[in-house]
């Protein structure tokens, strides 16, 4: 289950506004690389859609099946606002609904044999 916490109205090139919501998913126990102590988090995901703002607002609090998963990518740069530090990431979380899932969850990858 996640929950909708917030959206974010950005303009594309064309100029035109549209709106992200923002979920977050359940709790979780997180080890720390730095110092191997356990904290708490949840994870959140921008997801695109057709809403305008006062749909947007009045949806937060909104919860939904699916869950928010850390999906491996090609790496990037970000900079981490409370520090302006840029960091190299090869990962993202996405919103995925019930049903996609149990099939990443489930179904192997196609691997191949020599």
């Amino acid at each position: 289950m996640v929950k909708i916490v917030d959206f974010k109205t950005y303009q594309s090139e064309d100029g035109k506004e549209f709106c992200t919501l923002i979920v977050q998913g359940g709790l979780e126990a997180v080890k720390s690389q730095e110092t191997n102590r356990t904290y708490l988090t949840a994870r959140k995901a921008r997801v695109a859609c057709t809403f305008d703002e006062a749909v947007c607002k009045s949806l937060i609090g909104t919860d939904f099946p699916g869950t928010v998963q850390k999906v491996e990518v090609d790496p990037y740069d970000y900079t981490v606002e409370s520090t302006g530090e840029v960091i190299t990431l090869s990962h993202r979380y996405e919103y995925m609904g019930e049903e996609e899932s149990i099939i990443k969850d489930n179904v192997l990858k196609e691997e191949e044999v020599f």
